[in-house]
């Protein structure tokens, strides 16, 4: 049996901000369970569910030098869906009301302590993995601490480090001199070829250099992050690691996203009634959202961040334009001010088309998802993505930006080949993004068996989590050897 520790700051269902919670809540799961032992370690949030903090059972607990003194490291317990796993636990480091602060500085200590800590657990729970895999800065020290002062202990030896970027943008950046302190770690690990970059010490560029593997979430991204444009100043290392660099594009949890049994929308459907059946939902929400009841207009969806890097700076551009089509437009989401009131203007001006939700709301996401034509995402950058992995899911037709992950998972329709699961622009620009929505309008209204069978072929892909686990598995079987 081959056992593998996954590391990461969240993972649903206990603890969640974003796509990254999804992918360690449900990839383990995934992972046949045959020839795999696999387990997650995450932090104790004190923000976590009462229902879930009720499930944990004590471990044990001991004392780690850290940062200059001894600190008091716990560890608990659950099985989840057949899984096993460890919450470390320490009232200073995650005991806030969120998951994430706002201080940088802080950040890097809580989670310089994790990685730590989460190797320094395994001798006391008698797990020994062949594979750590790392999600993200907040584990990018795993691989580091393991070389640094645990390959000596027999019990580390041979042991391998599995690093997985979700998202470049984000590194665990600040002076050497202070990590160094807070770390413990020898002044030799804050040079260029090592932690140090651009005279900041670089927590997700540790976890790059010591990895024995790297990944991220999509074949384009894996590529895209070998250039300037996309490499957030880390792209000479990773064409230097190219030869350990893979991308596995994420899944999604084809139980929960699934309209022939959401619970959270009006009517359920399959790829084989959705003609009949899908516009109810799109009735439904028209009516609780106060927009003109029509089942023949066509409505967009946008449940997202709103942020740059998604692409809200052009959809703000052509707003007013794409205000005079015969569309409605739904929004689920916060982010940058600008850009909630944006929304909130437009909803005002349009009332009868544009509702602006300024929050987030799981059941809300799947009740757009089931009720909207078709899902705009024209993302500046984009790892992987999920949104757009739903929308296929549930027949509602992505228009996405040829980049990351989007490229990876949406084929653009061509009308004369018949072919194609939603739409797609190239450049990062307003009126190329307009212009395939306003070809997505005439397909919708002219040709409606041509939408139909767009619509088919995304609901028959598979994006389930299987078929990336089976990727992974194949990795662990290559490191492992």
């Amino acid at each position: 049996m081959k056992k593998v520790l996954f590391a990461a700051s969240e993972g649903v269902p206990f603890s969640k901000t974003g796509g990254l919670a999804d992918v360690v809540g449900s990839l383990p799961k995934c992972i046949d369970r045959e020839y795999f032992d696999v387990r997650v370690c995450i932090p104790k949030y004190m923000s976590m569910k009462q229902e879930y903090k009720d499930r944990l059972q004590y471990v044990t607990h001991f004392y780690m030098d850290y940062n200059g003194t001894s600190v008091y490291v716990g560890v608990l317990e659950t099985v989840l869906d057949g899984v096993h796993y460890y919450f470390i636990d320490n009232e200073h480091y995650f005991g806030g009301g969120k998951i994430y602060t706002d201080d940088a500085l802080f950040e890097i200590e809580r989670y310089a302590f994790f990685s730590k800590a989460v190797l320094s657990m395994l001798p006391l729970v008698g797990f020994q993995p062949n594979v750590i895999h790392c999600h993200d800065w907040q584990t990018g020290l795993i691989p580091v601490y393991l070389n640094e002062r645990f390959q000596g202990d027999l019990f580390f030896h041979g042991m391998k480090t599995v690093f997985t970027i979700h998202n470049l943008k984000f590194q665990g950046k600040w002076n050497p001199k202070t990590v160094q302190r807070i770390t413990g770690l020898d002044a030799s690990y804050f040079t260029p070829d090592k932690l140090e970059a651009y005279k900041d010490a670089n927590l997700l560029k540790g976890g790059l250099v010591y990895a024995d593997a790297i990944t991220t979430v999509s074949d384009t991204y894996a590529e895209e992050i070998k250039t300037p444009f996309y490499g957030e100043g880390l792209d000479g290392l990773l064409r230097a690691r190219k030869g350990d660099l893979r991308g596995i594009v994420n899944g999604i949890d084809f139980e929960d996203f699934n309209p022939a049994t959401d619970p959270h929308i009006v009517q359920n459907y399959t790829v084989a009634n959705f003609r009949k059946e899908k516009k109810k939902n799109k009735r439904a929400l028209q009516e609780a959202l106060g927009l003109e009841q029509d089942d023949k207009k066509m409505m967009l969806g946008v449940v997202s961040r709103l942020t740059d890097q998604k692409g809200f700076d052009l959809i703000a551009y052509v707003m007013d334009e794409l205000c005079q089509d015969a569309i409605q437009l739904v929004v689920l989401g916060t982010g940058e001010e600008r850009y909630e009131n944006m929304f909130r203007h437009f909803a005002w001006k349009y009332s009868d088309k544009v509702s602006a939700n300024i929050y987030y709301s799981e059941e809300m996401s799947h009740r757009i998802y089931a009720a909207c034509d078709a899902f705009l995402m024209p993302s500046l950058f984009e790892p992987c993505g999920l949104s757009q992995l739903m929308s296929l899911r549930y027949g509602t037709v992505p228009i996405v930006r040829e980049t990351g992950g989007l490229k990876d998972t949406v084929q653009a329709y061509n009308e004369f080949e018949h072919t194609g699961t939603g739409f797609s622009f190239t450049n990062y620009n307003a009126h190329e993004m307009l212009n395939s929505i306003r070809y997505a309008e005439r397909i919708y209204y002219d040709r409606k068996i041509e939408w139909n069978r767009i619509v088919q072929r995304g609901m028959e892909q598979d994006f389930s989590w299987q078929a990336s686990a089976r990727k992974y598995q194949e990795m662990y079987d290559w490191l492992i050897g």
